[in-house]
């Protein structure tokens, strides 16, 4: 697996993941929540690329990192 997906995917588990207050021991990974941060994440890297002024552009297809948020639903 590529080492950038890798990261991606270790810090959706850890936004997903719920701990015990005291001991930090994991309690719960939540499949829906890491789901939904590792799509996020991966769109966040995208749309960098996109607006780093060679991604799209290079190819002539016009588009940019907001386009491709928007088109995921990605607010941040």
């Amino acid at each position: 697996m590529n080492e950038q997906i890798r990261e991606l995917s270790l810090q959706a588990k850890e936004y997903a993941t719920t701990r015990h207050p005291v001991s930090k021991l994991v309690l719960n990974v939540d499949p829906y929540l890491f789901e939904q941060k590792f799509a996020q994440l991966i769109v966040q890297e995208c749309a960098k690329i996109a607006d780093d002024g060679c991604g799209s552009a290079c190819f002539g297809l016009g588009i940019n990192g907001a386009m491709l948020k928007e088109h995921f639903g990605v607010e941040e």
